[in-house]
């Protein structure tokens, strides 16, 4: 049984309503399954065995601060990508060794920053930068630990904004180019050369994407040796996708465009035969895998309205609280948190924000609903709350975390 299922015509977290939680915080908020996130991150380990790795957490999926804490008691790193979000691991007690810091844009106090606390490696994703993170490290009399981030021109075949390992992506460096960047870093008395790094997208469905980069990585790695250039680490990034359609026992009332994606075990066997001979620790970074079916976003009707063409369904959330819709046209399955008899019909479910463009479906057939009544918004625990906004001057949602029986709110909802 998924953890989000429906006892008789209550829909259920585990082993609480999510009626319950609705009385005692109101509408919308965030809620998360721990045993989701457990799940989920123990299938990563359990697939790699005996491999010397890490996992690290990609904190831009969610950045809830007890979230992080179970995925540090778990044995997790943390992938960054901000001075800020490198502030979230290390309160959550991520150990500094075990965070890198990736992005195109660091800033020279964020280099700062992360040279101080000692983190495990920055992911550079271009000469310019390797040559100012050079520059920060020796003012500050240390050496930099650096995988050196390369573009291998893979399609991901996923949304044209989560990919980001194409050559016309601003991620990166050229694989042709990057040889003579691995050379010249080796040469650099502020960077201590660690490794290798590449992250082609998000999403992804399909394991023949991964590979074709990890063949990329071993050529490289190879070349390198060759030139008497070591590596330790391999970082193959992230970007396992999921399925937004059948995430609750209950059947679709309409089939979604989404493929079945790879399990970590899948994945990871087809993967890792390409480098495990090259005695080099493998760094993995998955953000969504991990969180995004854990969570949902629960909201309550306000009203229904009629045109011409359209039946629309206007709810307390908005774009604001999940942008995904509105900005990557993406699929989350709505169900009603209590079902009621009666026909299915067709219908926008949209938010309050005053634009046309804030909508969680679009002619979705959608279970009977009235004034008052909740719906979950499924598949919200990834890129929900870590994109939210008070556009509109509307407060962040509360987080709700739930184990078992027992749920506790894991972030207030902002006050005015």
């Amino acid at each position: 049984m998924h953890v989000f299922h429906y006892e008789k015509s209550e829909f259920f977290v585990e082993q609480v309503s999510l009626s319950e939680i609705a009385e005692a915080v109101g509408t919308p908020f965030y809620v998360y399954s721990q045993k989701h996130l457990t799940e989920q991150l123990n299938a990563v380990e359990e697939a790699f065995g005996a491999v010397p790795h890490l996992t690290c957490f990609a904190l831009k999926a969610n950045n809830n601060p007890e979230v992080l804490r179970l995925f540090r008691q778990l044995g997790a790193g943390a992938d960054v990508v901000s001075r800020g979000e490198l502030g979230y691991a290390l309160n959550a007690g991520i150990p500094p060794e075990k965070i890198v810091f990736a992005g195109v844009g660091k800033r020279d106090d964020e280099m700062a920053f992360a040279l101080e606390k000692e983190i495990l490696a920055f992911n550079v994703e271009s000469e310019q930068e390797l040559d100012a993170l050079n520059a920060v490290a020796l003012s500050l009399g240390k050496q930099a630990p650096v995988n050196i981030r390369v573009n291998p021109d893979i399609d991901p075949q996923s949304h044209p904004y989560i990919s980001t390992g194409m050559a016309k992506n601003k991620f990166g460096i050229a694989l042709e180019k990057a040889f003579s960047v691995f050379k010249k870093a080796a040469t650099l008395p502020g960077i201590r050369l660690l490794g290798v790094h590449a992250h082609i997208g998000s999403q992804i469905l399909s394991i023949d994407p991964f590979v074709e980069s990890a063949r990329s990585l071993r050529k490289l790695v190879l070349n390198l040796q060759a030139e008497g250039i070591i590596l330790s680490l391999i970082d193959i990034g992230g970007g396992l996708g999921v399925d937004y359609v059948q995430v609750i026992d209950e059947p679709p009332l309409e089939p979604g465009d989404v493929r079945q994606p790879p399990t970590p075990a899948e994945l990871l066997g087809a993967v890792l035969p390409e480098l495990s001979d090259l005695n080099c620790r493998i760094v993995f970074e998955p953000g969504r895998f991990l969180t995004a079916n854990a969570g949902a976003l629960v909201t309550r009707v306000l009203f229904r309205k009629e045109t011409s063409l359209k039946k629309f369904v206007i709810v307390d959330a908005g774009m604001n609280d999940l942008i995904r819709p509105s900005l990557y046209q993406a699929y989350h399955r709505i169900v009603p948190v209590e079902k009621k008899a009666g026909k299915p019909e067709k219908v926008d479910v949209v938010g309050p924000i005053c634009e046309s463009g804030d909508f969680f479906a679009k002619d979705r057939l959608l279970e009977p609903v009235a004034r008052g009544d909740l719906l979950a918004v499924l598949s919200a625990g990834a890129y929900g709350y870590t994109l939210s906004s008070n556009y509109n001057g509307r407060p962040r949602v509360p987080e709700v975390l739930v184990d078992g029986a027992e749920f506790q709110v894991v972030r207030e909802r902002e006050k005015l």
